[in-house]
This record gives C-alpha cells, structure tokens and sequence, in this order.
C-alpha cells in the first residue's frame, strides 16, 4: 500500500443519543486542530452552534440527523471522521455510513453503561468485524464502578476488554485520569475543573482508596493486543470526559497508532484491495443543500484503490458513461476545500445533479460493482397532501431528492394520486417537513396510509404481471421503477407469499 493510504484513518463515533458523541468530535477536531473554537452543543447562539451540526433541525434539537465527514491531519497521519446520526430513527443512513469505515470509537457515558442505540450500531459494526475502542465519557460526574463498566460491555457486547487508562475517583471525589501506558495522572485545573496539559507522574500521587482498585483493573483483565482488536474481537477501553478534555489526545493517539488502514471491500468480484493501482470507490451517501444558496447536490464516494487525481474522468455504475470529476471536495463540515488527490479510504464530495446515487460504484474500468449497500421496508407509511395543489412539480422533485438522500423512501402507488413516504422511525417525518418547508418552499401534510408494511418483489415478469391483474390497488412503483406490494399487515405478506411462491416478497433491497 502506498504510504499516503497507510496514514490513513476513516472511522466513526456511535453512541446513543446524549453520550456525548457530538460533542467528542468537536474536541477530536480541536485537538486535530481543524478548528479553534468546539461550539458546546448546549452554548446559544449561532456562532456557538456545534459545528458538525449543520442542518437547521438539528440546531433546533441539539441533536445529529445527518452523517457529516470531516477530515484533519495530526502529524503525518489523516484522519477521515464520519460523525453518525445518534438518533435510532436514523438507522439506516448509519448502516450506510458504516459500510465506509475502518473503525469506530463507541462512546458509553459512564453513568448509564451500554444503551440500546449502542448496542444496536454495534451489531452492524459486528457484521463487518469493525475494530472498536470504547470510551467511556462523563466520568467528572457521578457514574456506575468502573469494573461493572467494564464487565458490561464484556457479557453485554460479547468482547474482551482491555483498559488503557483508569478514572481516579468520580463525580465529586474525580482527581484526574490514571494512564497505564505513561504511567501519569492527566489533572483536572482551575474553576472549571478541565483538563488543561497537567500531568503528574502517578507514583505516590494515587490516593490509597483508588490505588487498589487500579492495580485490580490493571492485573484482572487481558492486555491489548493488536491482532484481536483489528479482528474485532477485543476493544481498548480509555475512560475521560470529552466536555472536560479528559482522554481526547490519547484517544486520537489510538486511532493514529492501532486503527487499520483502509481495508478491503466486497465487490461482485471478491475482495477489492487499497492496493490496486486503478480507482475505485463507492457513493455511500448523497445531501442535497448543504449550501442553501446553490441548490446543491453532493455525493460522499469513500475511495477503495487507487490514487485520484482531480479531474479524472469516472465511470458510475447507475450510467454507464464517464464523467469528469472537476472539483471534488474534502469536508469540515460546512468549510470545505477542493481536493487535488485523495487515496484509498478518503472521502470526497462530488458535486452532481442528480446523476450519482447511493450504492453507485465508481472506476476507471467499469468492471467492479461494490455490494453491502441495503434499503430496508420503511416501518411507518404516510400520505403526502400538498396544501397548495400547484406545488405538485416541486413536492415530486424533494420527495426524489430526499428519497435519494435515503431520509425517506418514496411509492408511487399504481391507482390513486397521493404519493406514499416510508421511513424507519417518526422523527425522519419531522426532517422531511422541516426540509420541504426549508429547502423546497412546499407546505404539506403527512396523513395516515392504509398500508402498513412494503416488501419488494423479486420474480418473472409474467409473475409480477399476472399477481399485478388481482393486485393492482395495492402495488406501487419505488424510484426506480421496481414494483412494490403495499401490505396491510404482516398477515397479509404471509397470504400472499403462501398464494404466490413464485414470487420473493423482500423486506431489503439491494441499492
């Protein structure tokens, strides 16, 4: 692998909701020096909003519902960071994001130990064999023993546990971060308590209630090993406070020093390695208006091999002919920068009209198709009602932007007018409002659908065209044109699937 590719580092942060995620990045790109102010997620006005959280929902809420990529430099080393939507209903733009990553830090906060989120995007990081280095945050106020901690995330996530540092106390009584490998004390400093740089050597300094503890931690469970982390099967854990700046530099040292390098990607092909000499990547992501001025589209491409060069010309999979890539971006979150090369597990932005989709491959060749990219059946269905009937052209334009985003998934139903959105989970539909009113000035409505589930079929054409026959007023088309069964049940799928075992009622789709 060439050396630019070795040095670099694409991972993400998953957490639950209020762990601490959004927060950990901005300290993570304070320390990487790719910012000069973290705006606290909390800290009001505009200028202090945190600046991975662009969209205005998410301001409004405190919350992330997009995925941004931001990339910083910390010594040789690059590092890609894909911040992932904390929220459950998001789960499937976070699947994607994880499809293109080489690791991730799992952010637990101390008082609360693993949450359901957590262990939900665990699992997909399980199904890759991700490596994963735990934090655990907020552990300047009162939280659960260390050790039980510790024993969670071992029987709860099924990993071994390896602790790389130690709190000193918690809560009232926290004096510092004890770290095993330097064998120094980090000390929290003036009024406010934060980490400022002060270390002190640990010998004598532990007080004798903590040093015990600390020499049990220390002797009780495995040391790291490499091998087992980057297979998946054992986590480092450090323990600190993002708000205070506990832990954060020994966390990008982490990353720098264990994290894999970029590592190879499933393909209709086998395995597609970093080492290959031509380019290819894969859209695991599109965002439409991250500037709202331009109207603009955005597709997220994490290069597999080869060295990009700006200007080069690429062949997505969707199309089938070239296209020249003439100013592709590297992020920080709304800043961004026009990049001249990008190697093997960057993220670039390219800038397009509606051409680039997510799923798509692209390559120089055309001779490789990327798999893992999934849709999944949407949990709730809603009726859009326009409230202004002119708007109808707009309202099909952000409902195929959005759709292609993957913030939703749009039916058009076979008999009938009223357009259908299905999404994972509520606060999608709340996106969805805010963003038509925002973004596209179209004030509608979501109403009640009859349906209550959505499976792709998969058959012959004379077996969708026959069940099409008895079926009409329950079949719809999705934005590619694929026919899609609107169940009203789960008992309806089960009839169906019993009446027509030619057909294949899938509840994902290969994007």
């Amino acid at each position: 692998m060439s050396t630019a590719a070795l040095n670099r580092r694409t991972f993400a942060i998953i957490s639950h909701p209020d762990a601490g995620k959004t927060t950990l990045t901005e300290k993570l790109l304070l320390q990487g020096g790719a910012i000069h102010l973290a705006g606290e997620v909390k800290a009001r006005g505009a200028a202090r909003r945190a600046r991975s959280d662009w969209m205005k929902i998410e301001q409004q809420r405190g919350i992330s519902v997009t995925s941004s990529v931001m990339t910083f430099q910390k010594g040789d080393t690059v590092f890609n960071l894909l911040d992932t939507p904390g929220h459950e209903d998001f789960s499937e733009d976070t699947y994607r994001t994880l499809t293109a990553v080489d690791s991730a830090i799992m952010v637990i906060d101390a008082a609360k130990g693993i949450e359901p989120q957590t262990r939900k995007l665990f699992e997909v990081c399980r199904l890759r064999s991700v490596p994963i280095i735990t934090f655990v945050n907020k552990v300047d106020r009162e939280g659960r023993p260390v050790f039980e901690t510790l024993d969670e995330v071992a029987d709860a996530l099924a990993l071994d546990v390896a602790p790389m540092s130690w709190p000193v106390g918690m809560g009232g009584v926290f004096e510092g971060v004890y770290d095993f490998a330097t064998e120094t004390i980090a000390r929290p400093e003036g009024d406010s308590r934060e980490f400022l740089g002060k270390r002190d050597a640990a010998a004598g300094a532990i007080p004798d209630e903590f040093a015990e503890e600390i020499e049990l931690g220390r002797e009780g469970y495995p040391a790291f090993d490499l091998q087992a982390y980057r297979h998946g099967d054992l986590t480092p854990v450090y323990f600190g406070s993002a708000l205070k700046n506990f832990g954060v530099a020994e966390l990008i040292d982490a990353i720098g020093r264990y994290a894999p390098p970029p590592r190879p990607q499933a393909s209709d092909q086998g395995t597609i390695d970093p080492t290959r000499a031509d380019v290819t990547g894969f859209v695991f992501k599109v965002q439409a208006n991250m500037d709202p001025q331009h109207r603009d589209r955005i597709a997220f491409m994490r290069m597999v091999s080869g060295t990009f060069k700006r200007g080069m010309k690429l062949v997505p999979s969707g199309l089938g002919k070239p296209i020249a890539v003439h100013s592709p971006i590297l992020f920080f979150a709304q800043d961004r920068e026009i990049a001249d090369t990008a190697e093997a597990g960057d993220i670039i932005g390219i800038p397009n009209h509606g051409t680039l989709r997510v799923g798509d491959t692209l390559s120089e060749k055309n001779d490789v198709r990327f798999v893992g990219l999934p849709n999944f059946a949407p949990e709730i269905l809603r009726r859009v009602v326009l409230k202004d009937p002119t708007k109808t052209k707009q309202l099909r334009k952000a409902l195929d932007d959005l759709s292609e985003e993957g913030v939703i998934q749009v039916f058009y139903p076979e008999i009938g007018a009223q357009w259908i959105v299905g999404v994972v989970g509520q606060l999608q539909l709340d996106v969805l409002i805010s963003r038509l009113e925002a973004e596209y000035k179209v004030e509608a409505v979501l109403e009640p659908s009859p349906f209550d589930t959505a499976r792709w079929l998969k058959g012959t054409p004379e077996a969708i065209k026959a069940f099409a026959e008895f079926n009409m007023s329950n079949l719809a088309r999705d934005r590619d044109g694929d026919a899609v069964f609107m169940a009203r049940s789960a008992w309806d799928v089960n009839y169906q699937q019993e009446r027509n075992p030619e057909l294949a009622f899938n509840a994902t789709k290969e994007r």
